[in-house]
């Protein structure tokens, strides 16, 4: 998770240059903003840890204050007591308690300026003005009111707080070139095997645990004699032949229309064991296959599922698929033998006669027309929808298309039931 050598170039670039330094707060965090989005933050924080904790990698003042000023923005929306990097904060305010000299370091000062509630205008100054202010400073700040969180939570303790850092701070501290600075924290912070992501950890000795041993455990035994009697099981081989038989047949049945024979096998088969419909492999996505390929086939399915739990996704796929003369009829038969959800079937009306309304060839529209008003009244005949709750749709569609004959008996029988007639023409 380390940062490639041009992410690092932009982060160096935005917390090193004179026109950064020489920048108020909030240009330095437009510049990051626009550089990095919300998920390389926190990938960009750990890179500046590494840079932070090493003060040979970045040694002038107004560079760390930059970086420090990145590690409080990135998580400024939220409470300063969950950012990911307050153990950084937290261990410099405590390195500044411990310290005997009276001067206050210029991140200190800075870490009490943006915690402050007066944070706001801090953001108008540059690096540099802060680092002035700061030697003003005679008194060290407060930071009872701070609420840090604990070292041993927080997203980025595994690599701060386990093992020691496999990067070591160079005592001799010889001036380098800017070109020869840059290389070494390229080499040492970027990069998919960055050392500053491993650590020197402790090897944890863990010896393999005794057998146990008792005497009343049971011992497995091997026979010794080579002689073995199979007993077969003929019912189980045929049973298992017929329904990997079924499955070929179902899986050709999705792709085209099956001899009558091979059709009237699978009904007969199905009828003898219904359970085998779970083994078939058919599921619900390959039902509208089914459907237009061998409608007679995926009724007798969904007639076996209608006492089984998983009808309703058979049945929302169905509703739901490409209106055709197949599905129709399947729907058709499958209302006449199975109480549905009255939600289920006024759905599927109003998807019929919508699929009428928007088809643009005549000829098809005509006979779509056609089919809808006979099956419409074949559920009315057979009361199995209350034609009230969709009258005034059902009403429409018939003077739509009155000059359908289909249609005009449908409207003729939707006004002889509105006028409370009861024996319906059959």
């Amino acid at each position: 998770m380390a940062l490639s050598n041009k992410e690092l170039d932009q982060i160096l670039h935005i917390i090193s240059s004179e026109t950064s330094l020489s920048s108020n707060l909030d240009a330095i965090a437009l510049s990051f903003h626009k550089d990095f989005n919300r998920s390389e933050h926190f990938k960009v924080g750990m890179a500046l840890i590494t840079l932070l904790q090493n003060k040979d990698l970045l040694e002038r003042p107004a560079e760390r204050i930059a970086a420090l000023y990145l590690l409080f923005e990135m998580y400024r929306s939220e409470s300063f007591s969950v950012n990911p990097f307050a153990p950084l904060f937290h261990s410099l305010v405590q390195e500044s308690n411990t310290n005997s000299n009276s001067k206050v370091s210029p991140e200190v000062f800075f870490i009490s300026l943006i915690t402050s509630p007066s944070a706001r205008d801090i953001f108008k100054m540059n690096p540099n003005q802060i680092i002035r202010a700061a030697q003003e400073c005679t008194t060290k700040p407060d930071f009872r009111h701070l609420r840090f969180t604990s070292p041993h939570n927080g997203k980025c303790n595994a690599k701060i707080t386990s093992g020691t850092s496999a990067i070591i701070p160079d005592s001799e501290n010889e001036d380098k070139s800017v070109t020869e600075q840059k290389d070494v924290v390229l080499s040492l912070v970027s990069g998919s095997h960055a050392p500053s992501l491993s650590t020197f950890e402790p090897a944890f000795v863990r010896p393999p645990p005794p057998l146990h041993e008792d005497s009343s455990e049971l011992l497995w035994l091997n026979p010794n004699s080579s002689e073995y009697t199979f007993e077969w099981e003929p019912l189980f081989v045929s049973n298992n032949t017929t329904e990997m038989e079924i499955r070929k047949l179902i899986g050709k049945a999705l792709k085209g229309t099956l001899p009558q024979q091979q059709q009237n096998f699978i009904r007969e088969e199905i009828n003898k064991n219904p359970k085998m419909i779970y083994h078939i492999g058919l599921t619900p996505s390959k039902l509208p296959a089914l459907v237009e390929s061998n409608c007679k086939i995926a009724l007798e399915v969904l007639l076996h599922l209608s006492q089984s739990n998983q009808l309703t996704e058979y049945f929302t796929v169905l509703v739901n698929m490409e209106l055709s003369v197949h599905s129709m009829e399947v729907m058709n038969e499958l209302l006449g033998r199975v109480v549905l959800p009255p939600e289920y079937i006024h759905h599927y009306i109003t998807k019929c006669i919508t699929h009428c309304e928007n088809c643009k060839d005549r000829l098809i529209q005509h006979r779509f027309v056609r089919l809808v008003c006979v099956f419409l009244s074949s559920l009315i005949r057979n009361n199995i929808i209350d034609v009230k709750d969709l009258f005034i749709e059902v009403q429409a569609f018939c003077i739509d298309f009155s000059r359908i004959r289909e249609a005009a008996g449908l409207f003729r029988l939707l006004k002889q039931m509105d006028n409370g007639g009861t024996e319906l023409a059959s």
